[in-house]
C-alpha cells in the first residue's frame, strides 16, 4: 500500500499478557496498513486478540514490541501523559454498552470531550449541536440516558466520538448490544460517517451482518492474521 493512503501503519506488533509467571501470548507478528478513508471490520473468536489490537491502535493499550504509527505519529514512542493528549484529540471511541454517562443529558455528554480542548463554550455548542444533527438525534439533546432506547443512546455515542473530529473512529462491537433494527440504523449511521465525512472506521465485530458494511474484512486466529 502506498505510504501516503495508509493513516495506520502497524510494524511486527507482539503483545502478551501475565497472569503471575504465565504468560500469554495474544498478538504475533501483527504487519499491517489501512488505508485513509477505509471502513475495516476485524473478526474472529473470543480470545483471538480483537479487543487487544483495537486497543492498542486506539493507544488505551500498549504494544510489547513493533510500532503503530497514526497519521504519522508513532504513538508507541509517546509517554503516557502524550498519548492521553493525543488519544483526546485523535481517537473517537464508540462501545458496544455506550459509556454514557446517567446523570448528564445527550447535549452534556456529547459536550463532555470538548471540555479539554480550547473551544469556548459558544463553539462548544456549536460543534455539539453539529454531531448531535449528524446522528439525527437533535430534539433528543436533553434527554438523559434513562429516557433514551438503546439505539439513540449509541447513537449519542457516536455523536460523542466524532465530535472531535477524530482521525479514526474505534469501535468494540457496536452493535452487540442492540435489536436488529437498531444496528442496521447504528451500521447506516456510520457507513455515512465513513462514505460523507471520509472517516477511518476500525470496528471490531462478531456478527457477520455488520461486517458486510465494511470495505476490508480481516480474520484473527489466535493473535494472527489468517490468509
Amino acid at each position: 500500500m502506498d505510504k501516503q493512503s495508509s493513516i495506520v501503519e502497524i510494524r511486527n506488533v507482539y503483545k502478551c499478557y501475565y497472569k503471575g509467571d504465565l504468560v500469554v501470548p495474544v498478538l504475533s507478528d501483527i504487519t499491517f496498513d489501512i488505508a485513509r478513508g477505509e471502513f475495516l471490520a476485524i473478526m474472529g473468536p473470543s480470545g483471538s486478540g480483537k479487543s487487544t489490537l483495537l486497543n492498542l491502535i486506539a493507544g488505551i493499550d500498549r504494544l510489547d514490541s513493533g510500532s503503530i504509527v497514526i497519521d504519522d505519529v508513532d504513538i508507541s514512542t509517546l509517554s503516557e501523559t502524550e498519548l492521553a493528549g493525543w488519544r483526546s484529540g485523535n481517537v473517537g471511541f464508540i462501545f458496544q454498552f455506550y459509556n454514557l454517562i446517567p446523570v448528564l443529558t445527550a447535549f452534556e455528554n456529547v459536550d463532555l470531550p470538548l471540555h479539554l480542548t480550547g473551544l469556548s463554550k459558544k463553539e462548544r455548542r456549536e460543534h455539539v449541536e453539529a454531531a448531535l444533527n449528524m446522528v439525527n438525534l437533535t430534539p433528543r439533546m436533553d434527554h438523559y440516558p434513562s429516557q433514551l432506547s438503546g439505539g439513540e443512546q449509541q447513537r449519542v455515542a457516536i455523536a460523542r466520538a466524532i465530535v472531535i473530529d477524530p482521525a479514526i473512529l474505534v469501535a468494540d462491537e457496536p452493535t452487540g448490544d442492540l435489536d436488529r433494527k437498531s444496528a442496521s440504523d447504528v451500521l447506516d449511521l456510520m457507513d455515512r460517517l465513513n462514505t460523507e465525512l471520509n472517516k477511518t472506521i476500525i470496528m471490531v465485530t462478531h456478527d457477520p451482518h455488520a461486517a458486510e458494511r465494511a470495505h476490508v474484512i480481516r480474520h484473527l486466529e489466535k493473535g494472527e492474521f489468517s490468509t
